[in-house]
């Protein structure tokens, strides 16, 4: 029987280590890892592994060193299936902080936040970062107040990470939903989980996964980050992709070379 994909990761941040390996397996760091189309604006944005863990590593570097996060902190993360927000999830892990989708601000450390849930994160007691989720990473054209513009602080960041202290794989990493009952999950839990999903749809180191599905519950990770990220594939997300004709489909499954499509 065939090893999965890195065998050995504990965390989700180390399954995307393995994509740097050299000889880690089969998946190319220069190959496309997560592919993100907005069909309101028409954006189209191609990131390859190493592209992806430099955003994670300078995003990590922020939360770390000017945000003061680390472990046993808890973020709301109120963010679509977005490529920054399989960022910003990939960078709580890289810290050691729980990563809270669709949490309740109130209760977390810090919260994360797209423009549909500026209002909502208000209420958060500690740090509050805003995403513009414009074309090309832009920033909001006015900071809303009491906010970060993560596009204007992260250029800053260091292109290399490293946690203050290892993140223990046993501590606290996720805290979801499926079939609307909670789910919390440990890194090494999330892993495993994972590596089930991808099991189950078949996934190996050369598929590509296509999803619409949000990333608020679990079947929206798991198919739209995290079940690729354990079998060493590839994701292609949509976002308001609901007016897409089955013709207009059939063009971009074709021109993206998706194996399985999710949502």
């Amino acid at each position: 029987m065939t090893a999965p994909f890195a065998a050995d990761a504990r965390t989700p941040a180390e399954l995307l280590h393995a994509y740097l390996r050299a000889g880690a397996s089969d998946a190319d760091p220069s190959r496309p890892l997560v592919t993100f189309y907005d069909d309101a604006t028409g954006e189209r944005v191609e990131l390859s592994a190493k592209t992806f863990d430099n955003w994670v590593a300078k995003t990590a570097n922020l939360l770390q060193d000017e945000l003061n996060a680390g472990p046993e902190d808890r973020a709301a993360l109120l963010l679509p299936a977005h490529w920054q927000s399989a960022v910003w999830l990939l960078a709580c892990w890289s810290v050691g902080v729980t990563a809270v989708p669709a949490g309740d601000p109130a209760t977390t450390d810090l919260v994360v936040s797209g423009p549909d849930g500026l209002e909502t994160a208000q209420s958060c007691p500690g740090e509050r970062v805003a995403l513009a989720l414009r074309p090309l990473g832009g920033r909001f054209p006015q900071r809303p107040e009491g906010f970060l513009d993560y596009a204007a602080e992260v250029p800053g960041q260091g292109d290399r990470f490293a946690p203050y202290s290892p993140v223990d794989p046993a501590a606290p990493a996720l805290e979801t939903q499926v079939d609307g009952l909670p789910l919390k999950l440990t890194g090494q839990q999330t892993v495993d989980l994972a590596r089930e999903g991808a099991q189950r749809l078949g996934l190996t180191t050369g598929s590509r996964v296509l999803s619409t599905l949000g990333y608020e519950t679990w079947p929206g990770l798991e198919a739209g980050l995290l079940a690729p990220l354990a079998a060493g594939a590839s994701v292609v997300l949509c976002r308001n992709s609901e007016g897409l004709t089955e013709d207009q489909w059939e063009k971009r499954i074709e021109s993206e070379r998706v194996t399985l499509r999710l949502g």
